[in-house]
């Protein structure tokens, strides 16, 4: 049985891309850009805000200057309307209080800045009692990079042979390759089950009750 289960957030525990698309839209528009489809946007997240909008702009206009312009409209919005649209996906808040039930210690590890993550973890499963909840922070990089899984085992001591990283996406298999830590990649989120297959996952579910049959089995 693992000890630690560490959630990525968008795309793994909520479906955000509405909320993230239309916050997007709402930055280039404000600041004259064209805008996307929010069938567009899957493709663009999961590297940070940051990144999102730099994928957003045209190109060549994508300098450090108008990417700070549009994150801050970006924020704004997004800190106002961040649940309009979003929600758990099927499943997961009931494998989430089972997990609590059976004494795993869960956390969250994602690349959206840290307040954000705070913000919707608290609204949408404020019963769950989380060890850590980490999002981007100045200063600190951004998954692969994997600073933000150890600073969660410096809050949460726990080996890594008992540690498991849940995520959709390539980035998130990166981060748990290069933390030393058992990956499982889900099949419902933003990214292509080839990408999970491409970045090596250990595991591949295709709904949440699998997740715990990856904690609780050994990987072979």
């Amino acid at each position: 049985m693992k000890r630690l289960i560490i959630f990525d957030l968008d795309g793994t525990l909520l479906n955000t891309i509405e909320d993230l698309g239309y916050a997007t839209n709402h930055a280039l528009a404000s600041l004259g850009f064209p805008t996307h489809p929010l069938a567009a946007y899957p493709s663009m997240v999961g590297n940070g805000v940051r990144k999102l909008l730099q994928r957003a702009l045209p190109s060549g206009l994508d300098t450090d200057e108008q990417i700070e312009k549009l994150r801050s409209v970006f924020t704004q919005y997004y800190d106002e309307h961040g649940t309009d649209h979003s929600s758990p996906y099927p499943g997961i808040p009931e494998l989430l209080s089972e997990l609590q039930a059976k004494g795993i210690k869960l956390a969250v590890a994602s690349n959206k800045y840290h307040e954000a993550v705070v913000r919707l973890i608290k609204h949408y499963f404020p019963n769950i009692e989380w060890s850590a909840i980490m999002g981007q922070k100045e200063g600190v990089p951004v998954k692969p990079d994997p600073s933000i899984v150890f600073e969660i085992l410096s809050c949460c001591p726990t080996p890594k042979s008992d540690v498991l990283y849940v995520g959709d996406s390539g980035v998130d298999m990166e981060t748990a390759r290069r933390a030393c830590v058992e990956s499982v990649g889900v099949t419902w989120g933003f990214r292509p089950t080839s990408e999970l297959r491409a970045y090596y996952a250990d595991h591949i579910v295709q709904t949440p009750e699998e997740i715990l049959a990856c904690a609780e089995s050994p990987l072979i």
